[in-house]
């Protein structure tokens, strides 16, 4: 039985309740339905990784790092930037290792928006970021990637800034989408953003892994869009070890302050034997630039098995997401396709429209291809018998 408190309790975030992420575990779990809904691996992460953070345990790394991550991580992570973007940043000022790229999303906000500012963001987005600025007293504004190439109308962004505006939230390569954004994307922003105090805030938590010869536009690339940027990664989507919760943040130095005051409240610093393990991890390069090919050889394979599948897939530049239409054979929701999928067929996906604040349905669900070959060849065949 479960408590009753006397406490009345107000409630901060009164229409959010338990994220459909959770919903279609748990559904999923319940039809042990085939799993191409969570974005995460299924499978190992390197045992050489492993072999790392268990020994700097065995050796005694166990206690706190310093507050802004252990110096030798922060030195890889520094001269990895710089050899890939050609952005050179402090190592003792101005890079940051955080407890997932969640928290590095939270802190920046927590720090950088103040009551009434406004944070333009682009949907379908990852379900966080509205959360986070309404919990910190600022107004998201929700603009809608246009359809069906998912590209930032940036004429609707110009129109959208008022004084107001605190800060802009990419996401590139893009969660759900799968799209990237261009050099000219980014002198866009540039461009929109010169001359003010608007704060990018660069969720680029996918960096390693585009396709088809592309390279990716992030903002430590562009020389002024650097100057006004807090760019956030994970450790976890790029060596498959999500469970870890390690991330990190870039960003210039006064920008970087203010994110260390709410860091080192929310948690001082992040995990001791992780970071020693990535440190020697990034000393071979191959194992992130290796991603993008390891990821669309998986891409390509789901592709292929889902040809005689009813669905219609959209392209998928970066990430590992692609999604699929069902507009041409059925009227369901999004979110009824979704559960049908799970009872009718045991394979787990996502409806497009937990990525919209408004719930806008385009008959379009995700599929996350960063599974392992025997999954995805189940989930493909399970996909191919659905009927209208």
């Amino acid at each position: 039985m479960s408590l009753i408190t006397p406490v009345h309790v107000t409630s901060k975030l009164p229409d959010v309740g338990t994220t459909i992420f959770s919903v279609i575990g748990q559904l999923s779990a319940q039809h042990r339905a085939i799993n191409l809904s969570q974005g995460a691996p299924n499978f190992p992460c390197d045992p050489q990784l492993v072999a790392s953070v268990a020994a700097a345990m065995q050796q005694g790394h166990n206690q706190y790092a310093p507050m802004t991550g252990l110096p030798a991580l922060k030195q890889a992570l520094a001269d990895k930037v710089q050899q890939l973007y050609g952005r050179s940043y402090d190592v003792d000022s101005e890079v940051l290792i955080s407890g997932s790229a969640s928290q590095g999303l939270y802190m920046a906000i927590a720090a950088l928006v103040h009551q009434g500012d406004e944070v333009i963001f682009f949907e379908p987005s990852f379900d966080s970021y509205a959360p986070i600025v309404r919990l910190h007293g600022g107004v998201p504004v929700g603009l809608k990637l246009e359809q069906p190439d998912f590209a930032i109308n940036w004429d609707q962004v110009q129109a959208t800034i008022t004084p107001r505006t605190r800060m802009i939230i990419i996401n590139t390569p893009h969660n759900p989408s799968g799209q990237i954004l261009t050099q000219a994307d980014l002198d866009q922003l540039a461009r929109l953003t010169r001359n003010t105090n608007i704060v990018v805030l660069s969720d680029e938590v996918y960096e390693h892994i585009v396709f088809d010869g592309h390279t990716h536009c992030g903002m430590a690339g562009h020389e002024e869009l650097a100057q006004r940027s807090v760019i956030v990664s994970s450790f976890g989507k790029t060596f498959h070890v999500t469970g870890w919760r390690v991330g990190y943040c870039l960003a210039p130095v006064e920008l970087m302050n203010e994110l260390v005051k709410v860091h080192q409240f929310m948690m001082f610093s992040a995990d001791t034997p992780m970071q020693v393990g990535f440190a020697q991890y990034l000393q071979n390069p191959q194992h992130y630039l290796g991603l993008s090919a390891f990821y669309q050889q998986k891409r390509d394979r789901l592709r292929e098995m889902l040809q005689n599948s009813p669905f219609k897939l959209l392209p998928s530049a970066g990430a590992f997401f692609l999604l699929a239409s069902y507009a041409h054979f059925s009227d369901e929701s999004d979110s009824d396709m979704v559960k049908r999928l799970i009872v009718d067929h045991g394979v787990a996906t996502i409806p497009l429209s937990a990525f919209y604040t408004d719930g806008t349905d385009n008959k379009l669900i995700r599929l996350s291809f960063a599974k392992d070959d025997a999954t995805l060849q189940a989930g493909a065949e399970a996909l191919c018998k659905v009927t209208g």
